[in-house]
């Protein structure tokens, strides 16, 4: 379905999908959309900010776990309209797996952070499901 688009804003984010012992680390949203729910570490890339270094500045942020740059390697571009309900917003993900579970702390927008198995994920908001999928070493 093709709509007038003259107006529409885009808006660049990334995500990060953190690996552990069969495990995927999740945070809890403070605000809406999705209040409550659960997601992906993530956020908007800052201006003069490449979606790679916002993606550690995010997971830092949200998690307290720090993970450089350098080792967190690219999922995939997301951007299907009405992935999100505020508007167009185009994500770039990334991924990297830790050796062992690290104890998180939740930050920033996030009211909590965890680590979920992958067989009981929970109804993830937006479509981080779908990126968890899509990330590789799952």
């Amino acid at each position: 379905m093709i709509t007038d688009t003259t107006d529409e804003t885009i808006r660049y984010t990334a995500d990060v999908v953190l690996f552990a012992a069969g495990h995927v680390l999740l945070i809890e949203r403070g605000w809406d959309p999705f209040k409550g729910r659960w997601a992906l570490p993530g956020g908007h890339v800052d201006t003069g900010e490449s979606s790679l270094d916002a993606s550690a500045r995010e997971l830092e942020e949200e998690t307290g776990i720090t993970v450089p740059a350098a080792d967190l390697r690219q999922v995939g571009a997301f951007d299907a309209v009405g992935r999100d309900p505020r508007g167009r917003y185009v994500s770039v993900a990334y991924t990297a797996t830790l050796p062992a579970l690290v104890e998180p702390t939740a930050g920033d927008d996030a009211t909590a952070a965890r680590w979920w198995p992958l067989d009981a994920l929970s109804d993830l908001a937006f479509d981080h499901a779908e990126i968890v999928a899509a990330a590789p070493n799952r």
